[in-house]
């Protein structure tokens, strides 16, 4: 039901007080005796004229007093007859939601979605082509949600990561709605970088600049998920920030078809490293990646991994391991083989020298302490396949314009 409302704009002056006749005085009575006055006008007076209303007609949606509204499109202030000048909408708490008139004059919209369980407040008023003035007062209460979709990312408020980061969110639910979604994450950047979501399939967003992050940026994100209906029923449930630090540059790049892996920190060649990757079977994947996680020490098993031509293994130890990819690639020490510089004769993965047990002192052991999550390392010239950009943080081999 719409709220109608209109006020009248005949001040209530005050005139001066009617003075009560005196008992038996003399003057302005009824008669000789002193009786009531009358109450009928002397002549030559008129009766009071009726007020006039405006006629311009307030409309708020929702109704006076409605519960679990949604939040999002929730309310809409209108006008006949007449022309909106002004609207105020805020929650108990007195905080305004943002919102214009139309340039007609005959709505009100708000700018963005209302927060979820809360009380709001409406005060609107309009004027009639007479110039008389309309007014309405409301209130409503939105939904509070029976269902929430958590939302995890691989962000640590307060790390450092490479110049290759990208933010994965994860949540457990499908996501109908994306668009909105996507309009309740924002990145502030210290030095302005702008950042664009992508999705992979319905509980996967992932966010990148266009091109590496500098060294040295300050990056805060804005969660506003908490009132987004991110499917029909289901509320995103949280409002957060996080925060991180891009630290200084190193971008390593293993080419399959020498077995040399160069490192370059800060834009400057850093060393070459002595590497073997995938053999012939079990070639590596071809693109740019990001090291997403690290292990001092980790097990390998071919169980583990889809399509592994040859031989099963099942390393337990394996030294200084550095997740390049979710399907199994790593970068990571090798003590079992003297390939390194030589061959490539691993089952996918790029392996440098070190010591079982891990030695912080080989090849493997110093990259892996030089190392930041977010840190870029790029396979070329292998016989693999290009790395899909939602295998692991590989969202940089997806050219901007599909991102």
């Amino acid at each position: 039901m719409l709220l109608a409302g209109g006020v009248l704009m005949l001040a209530g002056a005050c005139g001066p007080e009617d003075t009560p006749a005196k008992a038996g005085g003399s003057g302005g009575g009824a008669g000789a005796g002193g009786g009531a006055a009358s109450a009928a006008p002397s002549a030559g007076s008129s009766a009071p004229s009726a007020p006039k209303l405006s006629a311009a007609q307030l409309t708020v949606t929702p109704a006076d007093g409605t519960q679990d509204v949604a939040p999002s499109g929730a309310v809409k202030v209108a006008v006949a007859n007449g022309k909106l000048t002004q609207v105020s909408v805020a929650d108990k708490d007195g905080n305004a939601v943002q919102g214009s008139i139309s340039a007609d004059g005959l709505s009100w919209t708000p700018s963005a979605a209302l927060a979820v369980g809360m009380l709001y407040k409406v005060s609107a008023q309009a004027v009639d082509s007479a110039g008389l003035q309309a007014a309405v007062d409301s209130s409503f209460t939105t939904l509070t949600p029976a269902k929430t979709v958590s939302t995890n990312d691989n962000i640590s408020t307060g790390s450092t990561y490479g110049v290759g980061m990208i933010v994965s969110v994860n949540f457990n639910k499908d996501v109908k709605n994306k668009d909105d979604v996507v309009k309740g994450i924002t990145f502030e950047a210290s030095d302005g970088t702008q950042v664009k979501g992508h999705w992979f399939g319905t509980r996967r967003l992932d966010f990148r600049p266009q091109a590496y992050w500098k060294a040295g940026t300050k990056v805060t994100i804005h969660y506003k998920l908490k009132s987004v209906e991110v499917s029909p029923g289901v509320y995103g449930g949280s409002d957060r920030d996080e925060s991180f630090t891009i630290g200084r540059s190193q971008v390593s790049t293993a080419d399959a078809s020498t077995d040399k892996m160069t490192v370059v920190r800060d834009g400057k060649p850093l060393e070459t490293l002595a590497i073997t990757a995938g053999n012939d079977d079990n070639p590596s994947w071809n693109g740019t990646m990001t090291i997403e996680s690290k292990e001092k020490v980790t097990r390998m098993n071919s169980a583990t991994v889809s399509n592994v031509v040859g031989s099963e293994y099942d390393v337990p130890d394996v030294p200084h391991a550095m997740r390049l990819t979710d399907s199994g690639t790593y970068v990571h020490g090798n003590y079992w083989s003297n390939a390194f510089g030589q061959s490539n004769a691993s089952h996918g993965c790029v392996s440098m020298q070190d010591a079982k047990g891990g030695d912080d002192n080989s090849v493997a052991g110093k990259f892996f302490n030089s190392s930041l999550i977010g840190d870029v390392v790029i396979i070329k010239n292998a016989k693999g396949k290009t790395v899909s950009p939602s295998n692991g943080l590989s969202g940089w081999t997806l050219p901007w314009a599909s991102w």
